[in-house]
């Protein structure tokens, strides 16, 4: 099950309390204070764990509190430090307080990690506040108490690719013919009711990761259908792969299934609408699709690339596109790094 959002209660642990104790030696009457220090509580810590694809492993467990570290005791014994409670989430994952509504870290790489919840300080045993004046110290602190909070787990996935569309526009037939992956295909819209996650290689080291993202309707920005549930993991692609239907089973015209789309990605933010785009005009197979593909190409302004994935047809073309696309960015990510 792909879960890409949870709630949970995290709380470090409790420092350990410090102790009231004075030596107790024969032939030494007048011993003094030896009460230890307590132990620090463990932490809450969240990390990015790259064989995590999904917050399925966690959406069961609501409460997370770290170990309260261990009591001091007599002969200036400190108590054990509590081990760090570590919750593995996927790349890709944005931690925000629920209660204050502010960004706590946002995980984008395997091994990136954040102290959620930190873990009380143990209290000073009695021998901490021995002095000239006061050599039998009868006072000790308590450990303290650990932080706690309520925090919300967002997954945005990462993908080099994005495929995007209305629904029944063909993304799942083709993340299919051009990776492993095996998405739920089917004639009925709504198919795709979850992220898909395919890698795509193209000969040699090159590869790339493919993401077939749930179709939208129209006011999916404001919630309607997936809504947010597709808009939150399109942010995250460096490229976007638009895909038309030519001939849509419910006779709307493709020109303006593909102004609906580009509206819900300009709704959602400038960022979004702002992306690469490469355009592409799915089922090239049937009969008059060439037609529609020009005549798209003209009201766009923009190249249309055709291909079918079931015969294969144009797909050699759209990954040559796809792959140029992405090493113009790499380019001018490197060239922005530089300045």
């Amino acid at each position: 099950m792909f879960i890409d959002r949870v709630q949970i209660h995290v709380r470090g642990g409790d420092g350990g309390n410090g102790a009231l104790s004075f030596r107790r030696e024969k032939y030494v009457p007048r011993g003094g204070p030896n009460g230890g220090d307590g132990g620090d509580g463990g932490n809450v810590i969240v990390e990015a764990a790259a064989n995590a694809d999904s917050l399925a492993e966690i959406v069961n467990r609501k409460h997370w509190r770290a170990n309260s570290g261990g009591p001091g005791s007599g002969d200036n014994s400190s108590g054990k430090k509590a081990a760090d409670l570590i919750i593995r989430v996927p790349p890709g994952t944005l931690i925000l307080d629920r209660d204050r509504g502010n960004v706590i870290r946002d995980l984008t790489q395997d091994g990136d990690r954040v102290v959620v919840a930190k873990g009380g300080r143990g209290g000073k045993g009695n021998r901490a506040f021995a002095s000239s004046t006061n050599r039998t110290p009868r006072i000790f602190q308590e450990g303290e108490p650990g932080e706690e909070k309520s925090i919300m787990l967002e997954l945005k996935l990462i993908a080099d690719v994005g495929l995007v569309g209305l629904p029944n526009a063909g993304k799942s037939t083709l993340l299919s013919r051009l990776s492993r992956a095996k998405p739920e295909i089917g004639d009925y819209p709504f198919t795709t009711k979850q992220p898909n996650l395919g890698a795509v290689y193209m000969g040699g080291e090159r590869v790339f990761v493919l993401a077939d993202l749930p179709g939208l309707i129209e006011g999916a920005h404001s919630g309607i259908g997936l809504g947010h549930e597709f808009l939150r993991h399109v942010e995250r692609n460096r490229l976007l792969v638009h895909l038309i239907e030519p001939f849509p089973t419910d006779g709307s015209d493709p020109f303006a299934n593909y102004r609906i789309v580009r509206k819900e990605l300009e709704m959602r933010s400038d960022e979004l609408a702002q992306k690469p785009e490469i355009v592409a005009l799915s089922k090239c197979e049937l009969s008059g699709a060439e037609e529609v593909r020009m005549e798209m190409s003209n009201q766009i302004g923009k190249e249309i690339l055709a291909f079918s994935a079931v015969t294969g047809r144009g797909l050699s073309d759209l990954m040559v596109a796809i792959q140029k696309q992405l090493e113009a960015l790499e380019i001018a990510q490197a060239e922005s790094a530089g300045s």
